[in-house]
């Protein structure tokens, strides 16, 4: 079992910065992908970047309201924590942001843990 906490969210002005932390505990941190998803009110989960378990290889979503070149995951593998630094917010930024722990190779990684998720809200 890995169990995953999510810290950081909170309510940030457009424009803003936040970093969400993930902490692991349980079983071997360093061997799973670690992924970040978020859920926006009244619409499906989506994922929004995922990094490697050695942390060589990141991936960021590609869809229409893209974070890629805003968002920047990252692991410290000694800390068991993930990352998700957030930079130049949006309002369509605010959801509840979930991280992840996977296994097996990008983009056919099997999320089995789940954090309990972490509230950002992004003002106009």
């Amino acid at each position: 079992q890995v169990q995953l906490v999510e810290s950081g969210g909170g309510l940030v002005q457009a424009g803003g910065s936040l970093r969400l932390s993930c902490a692991a505990s349980g079983r071997t941190f360093s061997g799973y992908a670690m992924g970040w998803f978020r859920q926006a009110p009244g619409k499906e989960r989506a994922f929004v970047a995922v990094i490697t378990s050695s942390g060589r290889n990141i991936y960021y979503a590609d869809y229409a309201d893209s974070v890629k070149g805003r968002f920047t995951i990252s692991r410290d593998n000694a800390k068991n924590t993930v990352y998700l630094q957030m930079n130049s917010l949006k309002p369509e930024d605010t959801a509840v942001y979930y991280c992840a722990a996977g296994s097996g190779g990008y983009p056919s990684i099997n999320y089995d843990y789940w954090g309990q998720g972490t509230q950002v809200t992004v003002s106009s």
